[in-house]
């Protein structure tokens, strides 16, 4: 089910994309896009499957997204090798073991380019002290693989052997910084594009100077490699789990001029527009900063027609997008103030339709 993922196919697929992409934005007359391609194989940090009980074997599967049939998952070439490592490692273990595999439905796992792994194992039953005993003496064995930790989840449970966070280290520009990547929040699939895409900004952003605005920050991934190029950075974030970890990053990155705050862009939009108050900008002062640079990185649903008007406001603007569609529905209005400078294609899901574009808009003159 997986035989179109061979190095072997991986240029041609990435053509495909490169046409589909000028094709759908011929309208706007870009640029010749940059390709940022991805490892052909082993590129994906994160990968989450079911598990199947049958006698006393169990063994993985997915389901195919046309046919919806099931298969069997044996190894998954595009999940890094430590993820690789750890799938029979954790089955072979547990196969024999009633109280780790009883009622056991699905398994998580996120790993990082500087080889930690988080096992989630997710539960039809609750999780008592004896699973917790038996849970940590796997967790002992699996550790001669790397460094693991295993959260066991069950209905309004968490339980946690080791920690529930990973701590990712990436290159960039002969740079390294640290990201705290918590189990169960947004993170960055490929780790090695991912790298590209912060080069890409830091390359656009440089000697811009002035002041930058990131609109769905997360765990901080783009302010933190962008910041030396700004004088102040100021980031907005919805989720607790996200803006926590990107607190935890501007500290451990010794970040001094980025602020991190807890609203949605409709709420920051307000903000600036002095229609609503929120006690979360307490001794913030908005007008403090120069609103010259943006950066957007939306959900699949791109930006709404507020976040879009904001967005214009911007001498510049970064659009990340991981829809392709909406972006171009956004283009439509935002060309009326802004031309593109540059586009970029991020090949983030090899092997798949999914396109993920880079591109900065400047305001016309």
């Amino acid at each position: 089910m997986l035989s179109h993922i061979h190095p072997d196919n991986y240029d041609a697929q990435l053509e495909k994309k490169k046409a589909a992409m000028q094709a759908l934005f011929a309208e706007f007359s870009v640029p010749q896009p940059q390709i940022f391609e991805s490892q052909p194989l082993h590129y994906r940090l994160r990968a989450e499957f079911r598990v199947w009980h049958e006698g006393d074997d169990l063994y993985y599967i997915m389901f195919d997204q046309q046919s919806k049939q099931k298969f069997r998952v044996d190894q998954f070439l595009p999940a890094s090798e430590i993820i690789n490592e750890a799938m029979p490692a954790l089955l072979d273990d547990i196969r024999d073991k009633d109280i780790l595999r009883r009622k056991l439905f699905q398994v998580d796992f996120l790993s990082t380019l500087s080889g930690e792994l988080l096992i989630s194992m997710l539960y039809h039953k609750p999780l008592d002290e004896e699973w917790q005993s038996q849970a940590k003496l796997l967790n002992e064995r699996l550790n001669k693989l790397a460094n693991i930790s295993i959260i066991g989840r069950a209905r309004k449970q968490k339980e946690i052997i080791g920690k529930d966070f990973v701590t990712e280290e990436l290159k960039v520009d002969g740079k390294q910084f640290r990201y705290h990547q918590v189990e169960n929040s947004f993170t960055q699939p490929n780790g090695g594009v991912n790298e590209k895409m912060l080069s890409w900004a830091r390359a656009a952003t440089k000697d811009i100077g002035g002041d930058l605005v990131e609109l769905y920050c997360g765990n901080g991934n783009f302010s933190i490699a962008l910041a030396e190029n700004f004088d102040k950075v100021l980031a907005t974030e919805i989720s607790k789990s996200s803006v926590a970890s990107a607190q935890i990053n501007i500290e451990d990155n010794g970040i001094e001029n980025l602020k991190i705050i807890r609203m949605s862009s409709e709420e920051f939009s307000q903000a600036m527009n002095g229609e609503r108050t929120f006690r979360r900008l307490e001794g913030l002062d908005l007008k403090q900063y120069g609103y010259q640079t943006v950066l957007v990185d939306p959900p699949r649903a791109g930006l709404d027609p507020d976040s879009v008007e904001l967005a214009s406001r911007f001498d510049q603007i970064l659009y990340i997008s991981c829809n392709p569609n909406t972006l171009r529905d956004n283009l439509k209005t935002l060309i009326k103030t802004h031309e593109v400078e540059s586009f970029a294609l991020f090949d983030q899901f090899p092997y798949t339709d999914h396109i993920e574009c880079g591109v900065v808009l400047k305001r016309r003159k």
